[in-house]
């Protein structure tokens, strides 16, 4: 039977939603997406076996791997978003530190940031034109960094 003497009584935190979320970088002024995905990191195992225990295979960590980060975000007159990626197609990468900031379920006050260190577009891809639909034209940005922190206030 667990130990529950120093247990106390507490309410269940709510996850935040999905949706209240912002983009920050250095010298974008104009970036409102709509959705953000691929956020990750991943420790590589390596494995070796020590002297004279042949059946027992040991796990270090070693090289880590941030995930691409994946910004879609509605078409518009502003041109910066395509204009960094032209730094990369040009051969001179121009790297910024940018936040993806969670906001509360009200869309208030900052909860958590992620701040992706060093990052610069990898992949751009337009917006799907379509006469027959009616929908927002959206773009997708890829991106991919160095390093990445996370603050929760």
């Amino acid at each position: 039977m667990p130990d529950t003497s120093n247990a106390s009584p507490g309410t269940r935190p709510n996850p935040y939603p999905g949706y209240n979320f912002r983009f920050e970088a250095q010298g974008v002024t104009e970036a409102h997406f709509s959705q953000v995905s691929g956020m990750g990191i991943r420790v590589r195992p390596i494995s070796w076996r020590e002297g004279g225990l042949r059946s027992i295979v040991r796990r270090l960590p070693g090289q880590v791997d941030y995930s691409d980060v994946t910004l879609k975000y509605g078409l518009t007159s502003s041109a910066d978003l395509f204009n960094w990626i032209m730094t990369a197609v040009n051969g001179s990468v121009q790297r910024k530190n940018v936040s993806i900031v969670q906001l509360d379920s009200a869309g208030a006050q900052e909860v958590i940031r992620w701040d992706l260190i060093d990052a610069w577009p990898l992949q751009w891809q337009g917006a799907l034109l379509d006469a027959l639909d009616n929908a927002v034209a959206i773009e997708t940005l890829v991106l991919t960094y160095e390093a990445i922190r996370v603050q929760r206030t």
